[in-house]
């Protein structure tokens, strides 16, 4: 994740936004720019549950409201409520006397990155070991046994497995006895070192860590009075939540809490009012609106309207570019040719229907679409339009969410992404293009070797690439490129039926007289007797010709002379570009 300085800025009424202060205390301090999100304190409370689960794409206030409640329940925030005069919670007797009375611990794996197991175990035990630092004072109550001293000392950075996965346990135990109260436990972000173990190759001996660790803290722990858990995505239970007895778990798709994580239109509408961008509201709703968080529609991000009214009312892509967002990209550029088709359509701005299962496996991205869907429904990046649930409870067929991009900022990074993938061929890329719609074939030719060069390793780099599976990915990662390069001109579809079969790639004027084309992608197969590219090549106009691809464009309403058909044919990293002459009716 790129890390960004926090910024403090004035904007027109005079109140100062503190870009990327997710600290509630130093926030109402400086009394700067926040939208009232206490309600959340008593809702949460009175709902009872022992431990909560709730997930929410990046910068939608997850560790603000942790810090808020820390700031309302710890007795270390004992008589601070000033903090909380004038919001939704003061208003209210029985909470006043509830703020500042319970022992809290609050941890955050936010910054828990590391390239193997060891550094990740040694982060882990680092921020534990800082925990108990903090708490040293407990030793000076004469309380604790000198057995019980020694223990507490033991606790270092690099201390052994056993040690690592009780440590919070046992700490809640020391400060129920210095307290006479149970402790809430906070966490922040749980999942961001499972995601580092799994992008960087050590998922099983996290699993195995952090398993025994939720055990611990949050199951077997007599000690503790509420757990509330923060974090992006929902793990599968059978990962690290397989010994913990059904936590409440509220995920994107839930209803509760769904105001308290981003911000409404009203919320929005109101503060754009406020600080002088009344009149930009459409073109803000245009640009960041469209998350949904349960029957919730209109969620906006908090990031990107905080920094468009600090930056004087500038659209730019600001949540979308908080992120390096490398696993979303390797998941896309290294899919299978079914996940490319079907985020040609997203990147369209069409939706597409599929099978969502909540609970992430992260051992299954490379293997299972599904999960990659769900993977970027959690992160924000997909929004559900609306769910397939016909018949459902007499079918043995899975539940179906119709998904599409969340909103103009979203499909602006997706369209820098693609192009990323051929930047070191982007001029070649832009080469190709321009050949292709001057019907310049040998250039076309050129050209599209020397980015199959380039490219093919990064297309067909998953765990299982296989020569017929390379010019899949390949072409389908081209074609998105295509969609995003030539959306302001051209509608490029890919996969779909037309005259007697289906066409692989589609590119279709907006205005009908321009010319359109047809692509015909195919592989060298030499069992069918086809000795070189060219007899590929060949075999992919003949397709082209014989099953009359052309029907739709004509249908249409483009003229028959302004139909370009190509047949593109592979053999590893070569390729052959043939211009059909035939008969264009």
């Amino acid at each position: 994740m790129i890390k960004r300085k926090q910024r403090r800025m004035k904007v027109n009424c005079g109140v100062a936004i503190d870009i990327g202060v997710q600290n509630f205390e130093k926030i109402r301090e400086r009394n700067s720019f926040y939208v009232d999100k206490t309600d959340f304190i008593k809702e949460w409370w009175e709902n009872g549950a022992d431990v909560t689960l709730i997930t929410r794409p990046r910068r939608f206030g997850k560790t603000l409201n942790l810090s808020m409640l820390e700031c309302f329940f710890s007795n270390q925030y004992e008589g601070r409520g000033e903090l909380f005069e004038g919001l939704s919670i003061w208003k209210e007797e029985k909470y006043k006397r509830l703020q500042g009375t319970y022992p809290v611990i609050f941890l955050s794996f936010a910054r828990v990155k590391a390239a193997d197991y060891e550094g990740m175990k040694y982060s882990v035990t680092k921020l534990i070991s800082d925990i108990y630092e903090q708490n040293r004072f407990l030793l000076e109550s004469g309380k604790f046994s000198e057995n019980e001293k020694e223990y507490f000392n033991s606790i270092k950075p690099g201390m052994y497995h056993g040690a690592a996965v009780d440590a919070i346990n046992a700490l809640t135990n020391f400060m129920e006895r210095y307290y006479g109260r149970n402790v809430i436990i906070l966490l922040d972000e749980y999942d961001t070192p499972m995601q580092e173990a799994w992008l960087n190759g050590y998922w099983e001996e996290a699993v195995g860590f952090f398993r025994s660790f939720f055990n611990a803290t949050f199951k077997t722990n007599p000690h503790m009075e509420r757990g509330l858990i923060t974090g992006i995505t929902r793990i599968s239970k059978e990962s690290i939540f397989s010994d913990l007895n059904n936590p409440e778990v509220i995920t994107t798709t839930s209803g509760k809490y769904a105001r308290y994580f981003g911000f409404t239109e009203q919320e929005v509408f109101q503060a754009l009012d406020d600080m002088g961008f009344g009149a930009e509201k459409e073109g803000v709703k245009s640009w960041y609106d469209g998350f949904t968080f349960g029957s919730m529609t209109d969620i906006y991000n908090p990031w990107s309207i905080m920094s468009f009214m600090a930056n004087g009312g500038r659209y730019q892509s600001y949540w979308a570019d908080t992120s390096s967002n490398g696993l979303v990209n390797r998941l896309i550029r290294e899919g299978s040719a079914g996940i490319k088709r079907q985020f040609e359509r997203l990147i369209g701005g069409k939706s597409i229907l599929v099978p969502v299962d909540e609970q992430i496996i992260y051992d299954q991205l490379d293997e299972d679409e599904n999960a990659v869907w769900s993977l970027l429904l959690a992160g924000g990046y997909l929004k559900v339009v609306s769910i397939d649930n016909a018949d459902i409870s007499e079918s043995l067929e899975e539940e179906k969410y119709e998904l599409a991009l969340t909103n103009h900022e979203v499909r602006r990074m997706f369209a820098k992404m693609i192009r990323g993938w051929f930047k070191n061929t982007a001029e070649v890329y832009s080469e190709f293009i321009k050949a292709l719609l001057q019907d310049d074939v040998k250039k076309m030719n050129i050209f599209m070797n020397k980015v199959a060069l380039n490219t093919f390793s990064a297309f067909d780099s998953g765990n299982r690439p296989s020569q017929a599976a390379e010019p899949e990915r390949f072409y389908h990662g081209f074609v998105l490129g295509m969609v995003v390069d030539l959306a302001d001109r051209y509608s490029i579809k890919s996969n779909r039926e037309s005259g007697y079969g289906r066409y692989d790639v589609m590119i279709e004027p907006h205005d009908r007289k321009e010319k359109a084309f047809l692509f015909e992608f195919k592989v060298l197969d030499r069992d069918s007797g086809e000795a070189a590219l060219e007899d590929t090549a060949a075999s992919a106009l003949a397709q082209l010709e014989e099953k009359r691809y052309e029907t739709e464009l004509i249908e249409d309403g483009i003229a028959p002379e302004n139909i370009r058909k190509y047949g593109f044919a592979f053999e590893g990293k070569r390729c052959l570009i043939v211009l059909s002459h035939g008969r264009r009716t």
